[in-house]
């Protein structure tokens, strides 16, 4: 095998790993990069990413795509995949000790299957004592699993839920297919599905995605994305209406064609942008508050001149490397604004 090829192996956590072919490589990468895959999904659907990440920066990452969630599996509701991926998480930081960073890059649900895991894997920074030098203290940031937190990735990812205002791409945008959605989705995609529309009633507890905007208990939801160094949210601007939007325009961009608009959105400047669009209900609105806490990279994607523009939601992750080509830029632009 020649340097610079591509090596996976699978682990005791049921997912894989994807590094470089030298053994030195794997040993001096330090960043862990966790891909997640959405709602009937695998690991497989993150290969081609996975190898793009590594060949474009070798020595420095450690890919590991999920598969504690896939398939069937992914319809256990938010909270239970994301207790399996905090577990898996933990164990391949174990095996190794190397790791010094970590990242996440989740696709569809598994974005907030990833925020579920990361508020179970926070570790908020010690207090001071008396025996700590100011440099030691200094050192004691909040963690993500022992590892310092840098990007937080999610593309196509229904921050909002996915209850109404024409968020779920196969229901057309038909308000009435909508309304029949809430009263029959849990037969189609149980417990996540639920999750999705907001209609969980879990002991008479406010739905979950209104509880992951807050730190609970023992889950720092906010305060975990909150310590990443990056928080950027991907979005296809048609055909596929799965998080906010705003505009649509053609690319600037020779070398991200299919990337049509980005904005680095501080902390509040978010909910104010969308508080002005008329069609955004009230459930929209609270979750939008929620976490505008908390600043994003904005970036909007088109394919609206592409032949698979229809499957906008698997193109902007390029589940299929032969079907879904015209989302190569998008990886590309991921990779090339990626913290090291």
């Amino acid at each position: 095998m020649k340097s610079g090829d591509i090596c996976s192996s699978e682990t005791v956590t049921g997912g894989e790993n994807v590094f470089s072919s030298e053994p030195s490589d794997v040993s001096s990468a330090d960043h862990l990069v966790v891909m997640v895959n959405g709602i009937l999904g695998s690991s497989e659907d993150w290969r081609f990413a996975a190898e793009q990440f590594v060949k474009s920066l070798p020595d420095r990452v450690f890919v590991h795509r999920s598969e504690k969630n896939a398939a069937s599996q992914t319809l256990d509701g938010v909270d239970v995949m994301g207790e399996r991926l905090s577990q898996e998480v933990l164990e391949v930081i174990k095996q190794k000790p190397n790791l010094r960073k970590i990242s996440f890059v989740a696709h569809s649900v598994g974005g907030l299957v990833a925020r579920y895991a990361i508020g179970r894997l926070y570790r908020p920074p010690r207090e001071k004592t008396e025996e700590m030098s100011a440099e030691s203290f200094e050192e004691e940031k909040a963690t993500i699993g022992g590892l310092v937190p840098m990007n937080f990735i999610t593309v196509a990812t229904p921050h909002l839920g996915s209850r109404g205002h024409k968020q779920v791409p196969f229901l057309f945008g038909v308000s009435a297919l909508e309304k029949v959605a809430v009263l029959v989705i849990h037969w189609i995609f149980r417990r996540t599905g639920r999750h999705l529309f907001l209609t969980d009633d879990d002991e008479g507890k406010p739905p979950l995605l209104k509880r992951m905007l807050e730190d609970s208990g023992d889950c720092y939801f906010m305060s975990a994305l909150r310590s990443f160094h990056r928080r950027v949210a991907y979005a296809n601007v048609g055909y596929d209406r799965i998080l906010w939007t705003l505009l649509w325009e053609d690319s600037v961009n020779e070398k991200y064609p299919h990337v049509v608009y980005e904005e680095r959105c501080k902390a509040c400047d978010l909910e104010q942008d969308l508080t002005k669009d008329d069609n955004t209900n009230d459930v929209e609105e609270e979750l939008v508050t929620g976490l505008s806490r908390v600043s994003w990279e904005k970036v909007d994607v088109s394919f609206h001149n592409s032949r698979s523009r229809f499957a906008a939601h698997s193109v902007i992750q390029v589940k299929n490397c032969n079907l879904h080509t015209d989302g190569v830029d998008v990886i590309q632009h991921m990779i090339d604004h990626f913290s090291l």
